[in-house]
């Protein structure tokens, strides 16, 4: 898989999101929404890679193998620029503060309407939300 692929990924995965939303299955848009900005954080990642580079240590490999969005906000090497937007401007902060509590453990959970939504919003609100600032990185 490559950066393409993850852009791919990323952009479907929020169809498939919103899709479920208008659908009336807050559950599995709330847990689709999550996996379209990893795999957005993840195209940031593979950006940084290049070719024939040895592979990463033990720890950046599990870094990046992981779900933990905080973590590959780090390894994308986005943790200071996050931190300068959210001082900058208060609704990025509490967008990231709805987008990093989101996990792969999600599938298991009932998820509201309401949390869907907020999720969602935080994400992708019209020019807001962050993945369009994380696509700025991919």
């Amino acid at each position: 898989m490559n950066r393409a692929d993850l852009q791919r990924l990323s952009n479907v995965r929020l169809q498939e999101s919103k899709a479920l939303f208008a659908a009336g299955l807050s559950e599995g848009a709330y847990y689709l929404a999550g996996y379209a900005f990893e795999c957005a954080l993840k195209a940031c990642i593979a950006k940084k890679t290049r070719e024939y580079d040895f592979p990463l240590d033990r720890r950046q490999i599990e870094d990046i193998y992981t779900h933990d969005l905080s973590r590959l906000v780090t390894a994308a090497g986005l943790s200071a620029d996050l931190k300068k937007l959210m001082d900058g401007d208060p609704a990025s902060a509490l967008d990231w503060s709805t987008i990093k509590d989101w996990s792969e453990k999600s599938r298991y959970d009932q998820k509201t309407s309401a949390e869907a939504v907020a999720l969602l919003d935080a994400i992708e609100r019209g020019k807001g939300g962050l993945l369009p600032w994380v696509r700025l990185h991919w």
